[in-house]
């Protein structure tokens, strides 16, 4: 069972080439549920990618905590797992042995590794390509391996950074219902980066808003599931969209226009 994920006082300065100091974070509060699903939403460049980093142990914070139940999150660990923007899959690795990968670092039993790659092949859909290298695949499908990996090495908490923004909507739209099966299934904690409003309304229990390093809404997504496009097109929806281009500074002729 993941334990509850928290940030204390959040604060992470870097020093620009130019010698300013630029508060990536400042001053992040709050907390996530086991088993939740956080949308964390914000413009390019306002602390999306760096509240993710320090969640998973890749960047220190200058200043306050993430704490993983009583555990502050000090690196990273096998209690977390990350899916990246850019394809992560080796190259050189068949897509079995890709997703056995994090299960062999771990010391799986071999025994046990083959039956646990077996099921998450079959959960993205993969079994016929389990002997395929990356090359072979399309976007999609290798975003499926990268998916699977994460989901594989049991960890409690899955951290995704914009990890389906360079495919086409069709694609796209495809791995948001196979994401939103490995979450049901696995009741997994999972924070999920991206600066699509659409998306965040289709995936998410939560939106977090980060303007220029400061958490500015936390905001409940109550829509019914599945979020079909007349759930998506909603009073409730439409006005959940209008607070988040508010607080992004952006019109909805701007955003319409997009």
């Amino acid at each position: 069972m993941s334990k509850i994920v928290s940030f204390e006082d959040l604060w992470c300065v870097f020093e620009h080439r130019s010698g300013q100091l630029v508060n990536a974070l400042q001053n992040v509060n709050f907390q996530v549920k086991s088993g939740e699903f956080v949308c964390v939403v914000g413009r390019s460049g306002h602390g999306k990618t760096t509240l993710l980093r320090v969640l998973a142990g890749l960047q220190p914070p200058t200043a306050g905590r993430v704490r993983l139940g009583d555990e502050v999150a000090t690196g990273p660990g096998a209690d977390r797992a990350m899916v990246f923007q850019q394809d992560t899959v080796f190259p050189w690795l068949h897509v079995r042995e890709n997703i056995e990968f994090g299960l062999r670092a771990g010391k799986t039993p071999r025994e046990d590794r083959e039956r646990i790659t077996q099921h998450w092949l079959a959960a993205v859909g993969l079994e016929d390509f389990a002997d395929s290298w990356p090359r072979e695949l399309s976007g999609g499908m290798r975003k499926r391996v990268a998916l699977a990996s994460a989901m594989a090495v049991g960890s409690d908490v899955v951290l995704m950074d914009e990890p389906f923004g360079s495919l086409d909507y069709f694609t796209r739209r495809n791995l948001h219902d196979v994401l939103l099966d490995l979450w049901r299934e696995t009741q997994k904690t999972i924070f999920f980066v991206t600066h699509d409003i659409e998306e965040a309304l289709i995936l998410a229990d939560r939106v977090i808003l980060l303007a220029e390093g400061k958490l500015v809404d936390d905001i409940p997504v109550t829509l019914p599931r599945p979020r079909d496009e007349d759930v998506r097109a909603s009073e409730k929806a439409v006005n959940i969209t209008k607070v988040i281009l508010a607080h992004l500074g952006i019109t909805e002729e701007e955003a319409t226009r997009a």
